[in-house]
């Protein structure tokens, strides 16, 4: 494809706006489309070790539940709030008992974006890992969010959206953050069970707890990861996709796979979703997501949203117009989704749009000064969360936010330019901060910034410089 750049320039936009950043221009070469499609795949395998699967990690948060309840019968008493024996709250308890699963984790998704030789691809699959977010601020995800995103995540991104939907929505991390682990039908065998044992102890009134059917997962598959709000489906629909998702659940015992589908926490008879009916049993949430992946609000929803993430906050009409078309033609093909963006025109203004996360910072930086591993040793995220955001933690089912607006705040600012002064302080000395400027960004050195570093005192005051200019801070 003849890009309305010269090739530099070109290997530049493609390192650092679709890619993580590279200490050289020189290792894309001439051909910077050509870079960015071949990377266009599966993602690889996380580096790392201790790294737990999804049937691990359940199993390692239902022993700490088992723990608890123990400690809880003997003497003293332990609760969430309370001192332990040994003096230490509940809280300090259960951040211990996942410590070595959560560092591993965020090491290893961290290590594996900076040293990846395909830095689009791991770009991609940070994308998709936000896009269907598992987060362990919430407790019951705990441990697990990192083997949600190896086993449902990174294996599915260049094959179709409706493969990765199904992996995400069923795997044992989505089905614990969004409580559809607990979600029972009104009229299942086990709720008519409980209320006929209530009966016979003689308790009268609402049914058990566990009879509660858990909206949260139906309306998030809607709301975040295929139609989008204002699609037109309604609280009708969310409820009747969550009896659809009843009985879905994960399972603990070693010789059982992590996840299920248990036919007494199911609501029997027929659902009703976006005026078509399904069937009862586990056949439903696969024929409700396969029609979800199919529909024209999702191509156009998830479609601008990869572009708002790779080329502007509010992406080009036309670029958005040819990724559905695309999405369209290709029955939802991630890979055909990708290279066409890869490939249009409106993807490769030459002023940068996006501003760089902190997570995208920390890990372009140490890109950049070729930090590998050493970044994450201590504290285990590079101080990702210092600058506000805690790795595989966001906030809401929402993920972190993709805009500029929301990382710009002046608390944030200062954070940047704390971080980017320590490790200028601490690596300054041994890296040419002129020469890494030149290679790494090239053309897209405004003549100030280069003056600027030039004009540095010293050296870590030259790598700060860099590491805090706008062409680096934006991609």
């Amino acid at each position: 494809m003849a890009l309305p750049h010269s090739p530099e320039r070109a290997a530049a936009i493609a390192a650092h706006r679709f890619g993580l950043g590279e200490p050289a221009l020189a290792a894309i070469g001439s051909d910077a489309t050509g870079w960015l499609l071949q990377q266009i795949g599966p993602a690889e395998p996380q580096r790392g070790s201790g790294l737990a699967s999804g049937a691990e990690a359940a199993r390692v948060y239902a022993r700490f539940l088992r723990e608890q309840r123990e400690a809880r019968r003997a003497p003293p008493p332990a609760s969430p709030g309370m001192a332990m024996a040994d003096g230490r709250s509940g809280e300090e308890v259960f951040v211990a008992h996942f410590r070595d699963l959560v560092t591993s984790d965020v090491r290893a998704r961290l290590v594996t974006a900076v040293s990846s030789t395909r830095p689009f691809n791991e770009r991609l699959a940070l994308f998709w890992a936000n896009h269907f977010t598992v987060s362990m601020a919430k407790a019951s995800a705990r441990g697990i969010v990192g083997a949600y995103e190896r086993e449902a995540i990174r294996p599915h991104i260049g094959g179709r959206f409706e493969t990765l939907l199904q992996a995400a929505a069923t795997h044992p991390g989505m089905l614990r953050y969004l409580d559809n682990d607990q979600s029972a039908g009104p009229d299942s065998a086990l709720v008519q069970r409980l209320a006929r044992r209530a009966g016979r102890d003689g308790r009268t009134g609402d049914r058990p707890r566990v009879s509660g059917l858990n909206e949260n997962l139906a309306r998030e598959i809607l709301e975040l990861h295929t139609l989008g709000v204002g699609s037109g489906y309604t609280q009708a629909d969310v409820t009747e996709f969550a009896r659809v998702l009843t009985g879905w659940r994960v399972a603990l015992a070693d010789a059982e796979p992590s996840t299920r589908f248990d036919p007494t926490w199911h609501q029997p008879g027929p659902k009703t979703v976006l005026g078509k009916r399904y069937p009862e049993g586990p056949e439903a949430l696969t024929l409700v997501l396969r029609d979800l992946a199919a529909h024209p609000a999702t191509a156009r929803f998830v479609c601008s949203k990869l572009a708002r993430h790779l080329v502007a906050d509010e992406p080009p009409p036309a670029l958005v117009a040819r990724l559905v078309e695309t999405w369209r033609a290709s029955d939802g093909d991630l890979a055909a989704v990708t290279r066409a963006l890869v490939l249009a025109p409106e993807a490769w203004p030459a002023q940068p749009a996006k501003l760089k996360t902190p997570e995208e910072f920390v890990i372009t930086s140490a890109r950049l000064l070729q930090l590998g591993d050493s970044a994450f040793q201590r504290p285990p995220d590079g101080g990702i969360s210092v600058l506000g955001q805690r790795v595989q933690a966001a906030p809401s089912p929402a993920g972190w936010p993709d805009r500029a607006e929301d990382w710009l705040g002046p608390d944030a600012v200062w954070k940047r330019v704390e971080w980017a002064t320590r490790v200028a302080a601490r690596v300054g000395a041994r890296i040419d901060a002129r020469a890494r400027a030149e290679a790494s960004l090239g053309p897209l050195l405004s003549s100030s910034t280069r003056q600027q570093i030039q004009r540095a005192a010293d050296g870590p005051q030259a790598l700060a410089l860099l590491l805090l200019a706008p062409e680096f801070q934006r991609r």
